[in-house]
């Protein structure tokens, strides 16, 4: 086998399982493309930024998909953005992959002092507390960060410093009364709403008391919502294959008839 970093890697297919290479073949390969490669060359900090949040897309897609060899290949990709950032980085004389290693070793030793400094275990949440000194709960959290995963940081975050239920009874009692102060907007005759903005700040505490339960019992919302977002998806089309085997179209049958492939659905998934 070659020990040259910039050999390719000995594969059948694309999805073939590589030969090992070392993490330092793949930041010379990096530093390779820079050098001879135009595009490679002119990108920056700034340029690579979309192509940063779509890989990491792209890996938290194949983890739900359940697929090793494409999260391998994802994860490479993602690696390569990494890869990238600190060349640029060193490049400009800022800092170095080594760094980079370097101050993710600090941080991880610092937040598990357990494991290697005194002993003692302490709360993830109240040590980057301590650390980092913020000025308000949110600093440091990414301003694009989807809204339930935020949330669930916040709570992370005022949990860290000792602002937290005792168990889950305490977020389900705030769930219901959110959902009775959520019912008094409604008309309960009619099911208009008496105030859309008011409904709005509502739902908006709502939505934040069932992420806390989420969070106490263990479970993320999002990927909460990701699992159910997906049965649905998946009972609809179930739902679609059941009327056309029928005949028929749901967007030509009424609510009731349409639950009545929904419950068929439902009922099939339990009996299997």
């Amino acid at each position: 086998m070659s020990t040259d970093p910039l050999s390719a890697p000995q594969t059948n297919a694309p999805h073939d399982m590589p030969l090992p290479r070392p993490l330092d073949d793949a930041l010379a390969l990096m530093k390779d493309l820079r050098a001879r490669c135009d595009w490679d060359a002119a990108q920056t900090h700034q340029s690579l930024r979309p192509y940063l949040i779509e890989e990491a897309h792209e890996v938290d897609d194949a983890i739900a998909g359940g697929d090793d060899a494409v999260l391998r290949d994802e994860l490479g990709d993602l690696l390569l953005q990494v890869l990238f950032h600190s060349v640029v980085a060193e490049e400009r004389g800022a800092f170095s992959m080594q760094h980079v290693a370097g101050a993710l070793i600090a941080k991880m030793h610092a937040r598990h002092p357990h494991l290697y400094g005194d002993g003692i275990k302490r709360p993830w949440e109240s040590l980057k507390a301590q650390k980092a000194k913020r000025s308000t709960l949110e600093e440091g959290l990414p301003a694009g960060l989807p809204s339930l995963h935020r949330a669930h940081r916040l709570q992370d975050r005022a949990a860290g410093v000792g602002f937290d239920w005792d168990n889950a009874l305490g977020p389900l009692a705030k769930v219901r009364e959110e959902v009775d102060e959520v019912a008094m907007l409604i008309d309960p005759a009619t099911g208009a709403v008496r105030d859309v903005d008011a409904l709005e700040a509502e739902l908006g505490d709502l939505l934040f008391a069932v992420v806390n339960l989420c969070r106490k019992t263990g479970v993320h919302g999002a990927l909460a919502l990701d699992r159910t977002n997906a049965k649905f998806v998946r009972r609809y089309a179930a739902m679609e294959r059941l009327a056309n085997a029928d005949g028929k179209t749901l967007s030509g049958l009424s609510l009731e008839e349409q639950d009545g492939y929904w419950d068929a659905v439902k009922a099939g998934e339990r009996g299997a």
